[in-house]
């Protein structure tokens, strides 16, 4: 149960599932389809260890969600095994959905990899390996602007350099630019960023950092060329954040709003990414609530999955209106 469940912008909060055959997960990511909403995560035996996949879930209208499937694993035609990582789904507007993901031992190693759906996430392609140098977003979901560019949220850690750069495909991923790294990661060491498109030219990312608060950077031509990277007042536990423009021009952050734990797990508003408040608690209770992932549906609502203590995912589904 949500710590602010008896707030009138809750329309209900639940596991998507409530037993499953892996002991852990991590990592959900959520997107509307034609069919449906999908949510996908990481989940094994624990992060890291060679059986962790990809797996999937779907909703379906008036049933719920389906049992979790497992659709990506990180087997090699050598009989190896490496650890599945981040999942992102993207619908392509009158296209494929696409889940992007990672494999490797561990996040300074990983690469990044696709598969496709064309209906709704039920069946997928066999996988495909990114181009070298290309992640895919590495745990939030890219933005499409109207110019038909889709904006790449990505992030490396090797050697233990935490530094954020963007990807970009007009093509549906078959051909990709890089905007190169950010940030010096010797000054500001952030990864994972989350995109807020204000319009067709004025980005912001906003990242996760070790700086213990999320730290923020602005374009505004369309993600080309950013200002440099500066610490807000919004605290992170060296945790992962989501953001989502509305369509009424306000933005919601998800965000442990501590510098030490990765709980509570809140939701905050902003009407011009510039100045934040928190308007409702996500969860309270001792353990882990983290990496969220939320998006507005066609219908206005608004979606946020996140980890409930490494043992469920949670969905929760508010009106943005009564917000």
């Amino acid at each position: 149960m949500a710590a602010d469940s008896h707030n009138p912008a809750f329309i209900s909060h639940a596991w998507i599932f409530r037993s499953a055959s892996f002991q852990s997960c991590h990592a959900s990511t959520i997107v509307e389809t034609p069919s449906g909403l999908v949510a996908g995560w990481f989940a094994g035996t624990k992060e890291g260890h060679p059986d962790v996949g990809i797996w999937i879930s779907r909703s379906i209208m008036g049933a719920g969600w389906t049992p979790p499937v497992e659709v990506a694993s990180g087997l090699q035609e050598s009989g190896i095994r490496y650890p599945c990582w981040n999942p992102v789904l993207f619908q392509f507007p009158g296209g494929a959905l696409v889940l992007f993901y990672k494999v490797g031992p561990s996040p300074r190693e990983w690469w990044g990899m696709t598969l496709r759906s064309s209906d709704g996430g039920e069946s997928w392609s066999p996988p495909t390996q990114l181009p070298d140098g290309v992640l895919g977003p590495v745990k939030n979901k890219p933005v499409l602007l109207g110019n038909g560019l889709l904006v790449c949220p990505s992030s490396t850690e090797t050697g233990g350099r935490w530094q954020v750069h963007l990807e970009m495909t007009c093509d549906e991923c078959q051909s990709w630019s890089l905007v190169e790294p950010l940030n010096d990661p010797e000054q500001l060491a952030v990864i994972q960023p989350t995109i807020l498109a204000h319009s067709r030219t004025l980005l912001q990312i906003l990242c996760r950092s070790k700086q213990k608060v999320i730290v923020e950077s602005w374009s505004q031509d369309g993600g080309q060329s950013w200002q440099p990277m500066r610490l807000t007042c919004l605290p992170n536990p060296d945790s992962g954040i989501d953001a989502v423009r509305l369509q009424d021009g306000r933005s919601l952050l998800v965000y442990n709003p501590t510098a030490r734990r990765r709980t509570p797990l809140t939701l905050a508003v902003s009407e011009v990414g510039l100045l934040w408040r928190d308007i409702l608690t996500l969860e309270d209770q001792p353990g882990e609530y983290s990496y969220p992932a939320v998006i507005q549906s066609s219908d206005g609502l608004v979606h946020i999955t996140y980890t409930w203590r490494r043992q469920r995912i949670s969905h929760a589904i508010l009106d943005p209106a009564m917000l």
